[in-house]
């Protein structure tokens, strides 16, 4: 059987460096928003943002000195978990070109790779598309 990609409202294209702004932060929220208001969400990472859910991450940032109780998410737990909220509505992948190139080829299970090639299959999956960062 043939997997075909889920029709969306949303494609968040994300390139880019994830630590170097508010890139993160930005997807996060903007994709929350978008499920809170009942769309169906894709996000596709390229180029550094695909560290974004490299296992190696784990569940937890590094411990805080000024703070050793905290718990801090990482991006991984963190998109595991919107996953898990929204499995009918939300997808993420990676490029797998981008994050093999990068050193993340291992992944969280909850995420597709998908060849740089397939990407026109999501654009035609979807009404609207928003590019965030750069490469």
């Amino acid at each position: 059987m043939v997997w075909t990609v889920p029709p969306t409202d949303v494609l968040l294209k994300v390139l880019g460096a994830p630590h170097q702004t508010e890139l993160v932060t930005s997807v996060f929220r903007l994709a929350d928003a978008l499920l809170d208001r009942g769309a169906a969400v894709q996000v596709w990472t390229c180029g550094d943002a695909t560290g974004l859910t490299r296992v190696s991450l784990g569940d937890s940032k590094p411990i805080n000195v000024a703070d050793r109780h905290a718990d801090h998410p990482s991006t991984a737990r963190l998109v595991r978990d919107l996953l898990g909220a929204h499995p009918d509505r939300l997808n993420w992948y990676v490029c797998r070109f981008c994050c093999e190139d990068r050193g993340a080829a291992e992944q969280i299970p909850e995420v597709r790779k998908r060849p740089p090639a397939r990407f026109w299959e999501h654009v035609q999956a979807t009404d609207k598309i928003l590019a965030m960062g750069v490469c």
